[in-house]
């Protein structure tokens, strides 16, 4: 990467900000290694998603559509995330929310694949989850991909309904995406090929630029009826699937030889329509096939799309001869996974949970093979079907495998109508590049990433949103019930309007200021000692909220109301506590921007991390029921356990024993006979009647 100054200037890139990337090159320019290493060690939290199945097995992901369970049917904006039948539902489970809200990097491989309205579904999942009021929840994206290469597939139908929000259906006409700025990395070192005019070649096709003296390049290498030598191990590229499956079929038949057949090992979860092998895997002593994935047999070493053929096969047995360097190698079966991203209980890191696995040996017939399953590959001898090509791409995909001209054949020449390339791709990509960073576009974003996290953590629209809808859930059900409760609740509005909103804007202003007159921002004495002082005194003002949250786990009966009140508390304590927590780390060790990202994962994963009681601590009430207007709340609590053991005996629910408003006016009044029951509001005749008696004796009970 040392070598490459623009893969060093992706990592860094990736490393020091938080603006999301475009990584793209040529076939054969190392995006796949720039991917190996960054799983390997960069140190934010991310996970690696792909549009397909398979792709997001080489990857060593899971598909977008698994990550954030969405379904297949069109994203249609503005209709509530319906389109037919479908509904964006948003169901997670609480450790899928946790991983969502602690990432900081998104990779996305084969972005090319990736339609512009499943990039605005996942826009909204985050925004959902995470910041509402920024793109993608104000995650980092690193798209990685080549536009000049498969593009996505979008029905007819599903275009019919999405071309009124879509100028396209590339993933950079994602509404979400033109509201952030991201840049795009074009890498421009070749790996694969190392011949000059061949490169050149490929980059007229690419470019849009084949002119004829290109043709007639390409065409010398058709030769007809072409018929390899076994021993140089050609392989078809074919562009349908059906002719590379006839191919294969036709050859394995003219092999006089027993045939053997491996069937494939499953267990777990893991999906057909991802299998990275066959299932049931048909072989012949002499078969040609291509190795499926990277691995090692006594010492000698196979990689994707190697060639070979089998020399010698039996029930467990199967040894292949590469096409490269003829060593023998046994094979045995590999493992593939299908996995899905957990949080690992001790280190709280984001980890691959293994839902299924594919057992099966790392091998298929390879006497042909579609264009759209060689992308990735690399070949030293094809002949090329691509006449035929129906997409943008697949002729520069398929042209693309072959390490030199002399190395590939035409099965038929080909015309210019073959070499299909799409012109919204090509003048997006010619205005991209006009905006490619350089080391000092990397210096400002790397002070604004830092300004940012400031920005996030003095950031307190979230807690007010989530205070304000609270308090207008009170307002509008629970006024009766709890008034005082309501009271404090706008109290609050207020403070967190006139106390901590409006400073924030004021703070940010001065520490913005600061920073960008500071030519070494990170180590400045007194923007380190302004940072501490907004920590506490923001922090300070934020205690109030706490106090008042802990103390409004109130009774209510109506589940609807009890629903919407339990899911706006338990948002406005996670965004609370976790930025209480963030205030308290910067207090005690400033701002050090990777000790605060891990920081902020651990707090947004454990919400209440900073809660744990201290050890010697007295237990504390979890619900303070005086701040719920209740003055008697041992009478409360007994009143409540009765009309609990009363509903469950009758099979009842409780609010037809008696309503919650009523046991908080008998709490409040302690009536003494049946004549005081009656002057209670919301307790009828009936009511006291059947039950007069029983909460008259519970009253007297207690003296």
């Amino acid at each position: 990467m040392n070598s490459n100054p623009e893969l060093e200037l992706a990592w860094k890139f990736i490393e020091n900000t938080d603006t999301s990337l475009f990584l793209t090159g040529k076939a054969g320019t190392g995006k796949t290694t720039f991917l190996r290493e960054l799983k390997e060690k960069c140190n934010k939290r991310m996970v690696v998603l792909a549009p397909t199945g398979i792709a997001a097995i080489n990857a060593g992901g899971v598909t977008i559509h698994s990550f954030f369970q969405l379904p297949f049917s069109p994203f249609v904006p503005e209709t509530s995330f319906k389109s037919k039948n479908a509904e964006y539902k948003f169901q997670y489970r609480k450790e899928h929310i946790k991983i969502i809200r602690s990432l900081d990097l998104i990779v996305i491989d084969e972005i090319s694949m990736v339609r512009a309205d499943l990039l605005d579904a996942v826009d909204n999942v985050l925004r959902k989850f995470r910041d509402r009021n920024r793109p993608f929840g104000g995650v980092q994206l690193l798209m990685i991909g080549d536009l000049q290469q498969l593009p996505p597939v979008v029905k007819e139908e599903d275009w019919n309904m999405l071309r009124e929000y879509y100028d396209n259906m590339y993933f950079f006409s994602s509404n979400a995406l033109k509201k952030i700025q991201y840049f795009i990395i074009e890498l421009k070192k070749v790996y694969r090929q190392s011949d000059m005019e061949f490169i050149e070649i490929l980059n007229k096709i690419r470019e849009n630029r084949c002119d004829n003296t290109t043709l007639n390049a390409l065409n010398s290498r058709y030769i007809p009826d072409f018929k390899p030598e076994k021993k140089d191990g050609y392989i078809r590229l074919t562009t349908h699937n059906n002719s590379a499956q006839e191919i294969n079929n036709t050859e394995l038949g003219k092999i006089d030889s027993k045939e053997y057949s491996y069937k494939a090992s499953v267990s777990g979860n893991f999906p057909q329509f991802s299998y990275p092998a066959d299932e049931i895997l048909t072989l012949k002593r002499g078969a040609q096939i291509m190795f499926l994935k990277n691995g090692e047999s006594e010492g000698i070493r196979y990689y994707n799309g190697m060639l070979g053929k089998v020399v010698d096969l039996g029930t467990n047995r199967i040894i292949v001869e590469s096409n490269d360097t003829h060593e023998r190698l046994e094979i045995k079966p590999e493992e593939w996974t299908n996995a899905k991203y957990v949080i690992g209980q001790d280190t709280k890191e984001i980890v691959e949970e293994i839902e299924g696995t594919f057992m099966q040996y790392p091998i298929k017939l390879a006497w042909a093979i579609t264009i759209h399953k060689s992308q990735g590959l690399t070949f030293e001898h094809a002949i090329i079907d691509a006449a035929a090509a129906f997409a943008h791409g697949q002729t520069y995909v398929a042209l693309s495998r072959c390490k030199t001209l002399e190395g590939l054949v035409l099965s038929s020449k080909l015309s210019k109508s073959a070499i299909i390339t799409d012109t919204t791709v090509n003048n997006y990509l010619s205005a991209a590049r006009q905006q490619s960073p350089d080391n000092s576009t990397l210096q400002t974003l790397k002070k604004n990433y830092y300004l940012n996290l400031l920005k996030e953590l003095f950031d307190f629209r979230q807690i007010e949103y989530s205070l304000k809808r609270v308090c207008r859930i009170l307002d509008e059900h629970l006024y009766k019930i709890y008034p005082r409760l309501l009271s404090e609740y706008k109290d609050a509005e207020k403070q967190i309007d006139e106390k901590i909103i409006k400073f924030a804007g004021i703070f940010e202003g001065q520490y913005t200021r600061l920073i960008y007159n500071s030519p070494d921002y990170e180590n400045d004495i007194i923007i380190k000692e302004r940072i501490n002082k907004g920590a506490v005194y923001f922090k300070e003002q934020l205690s109030s909220i706490l106090k008042l949250i802990a103390n409004s786990r109130v009774g209510i009966d109506n589940k609807d109301t009890e629903k919407k009140y339990k899911e706006a508390l338990d948002e406005l304590e996670y965004s609370s506590s976790v930025k209480d927590g963030l205030l308290a780390f910067v207090i005690e060790n400033g701002m050090q921007i990777n000790e605060y990202i891990n920081q902020k994962a651990i707090l947004t994963i454990t919400e209440d991390n900073r809660k744990k009681k201290k050890k010697g601590e007295p237990d504390k009430i979890k619900v303070s029921l005086e701040k719920a207007d209740i003055s008697n709340t041992e009478l409360y609590e007994k009143l409540v356990e009765w009309r609990r053991n009363e509903a469950i005996r009758l099979k009842l629910p409780a609010y037809t024993i008696i309503q919650q408003k009523a046991i908080i006016g008998i709490a409040n009044s302690n009536p003494k006979t049946k004549r005081d029951l009656l002057k209670i509001p919301f307790l009828g005749k009936k009511t006291v009647e059947k039950y007069g008696d029983a909460i008259i004796e519970i009253i007297e009970s207690l003296g």
